[in-house]
């Protein structure tokens, strides 16, 4: 399984702005193959690299080291990501873009970010959308996080208020999908 460079950039990104001092720290405690990858000077934004290597892996040490093996630091780096990556015209498209269309186009090129997987619209009313990741064969709970931080950011940017996004299923803990439930006022 693979995830596009875009994604994997914001991680030792992330790093270096939240927890500088501690940045060689960190990269020390990844297998050499993930340190590889983290320690290029420019991670190609259009290039594929394995998940397990460039962003599971990393992102576990995140959780470890800087949350105290807190999830939640997977959930503060996808937020991170979008932050970083929406930007520029991305960012206009966003703020101009109604929270369900952002939620809907995310599911749209998320298989552009992830190969394989599929993820789609489950549901959807005027304030809600539900999210259901149907196909990712390397998933773990720590890329689940991240999507849903990515999500809460993006949403954030677009000016929503009072976002919950919850992961109620998860193919992870054997249910049939992920389930990923974004609701806004």
């Amino acid at each position: 399984m693979e995830v596009k460079g875009s994604s994997v950039s914001s991680v030792p990104e992330f790093v270096r702005v939240k927890f500088g001092e501690r940045f060689d720290q960190w990269l020390d405690s990844l297998t050499e193959d993930s340190k590889k990858i983290m320690k290029e000077p420019i991670i190609s934004a259009v290039s594929w690299y394995p998940i397990k290597n460039g962003l599971i892996e990393p992102t576990q040490k995140i959780c470890e080291l800087f949350y105290g093996n807190d999830e939640r630091g997977a959930w503060e780096a996808g937020r991170y990501s979008a932050e970083k990556g929406l930007i520029g015209i991305y960012k206009m498209f966003v703020k101009l873009g109604s929270p369900k269309f952002i939620v809907g186009r995310a599911a749209t090129i998320f298989s552009s970010y992830y190969k394989p997987s599929k993820m789609k619209i489950a549901e959807e009313s005027e304030k809600k959308v539900v999210l259901h990741i149907t196909e990712f064969p390397e998933l773990e709970r720590v890329i689940e996080l991240r999507i849903c931080g990515w999500i809460e950011k993006a949403l954030e940017i677009s000016g929503a208020k009072a976002i919950k996004v919850e992961l109620t299923k998860s193919l992870t803990m054997k249910d049939p999908v992920t389930e990923i439930v974004v609701e806004w006022k």
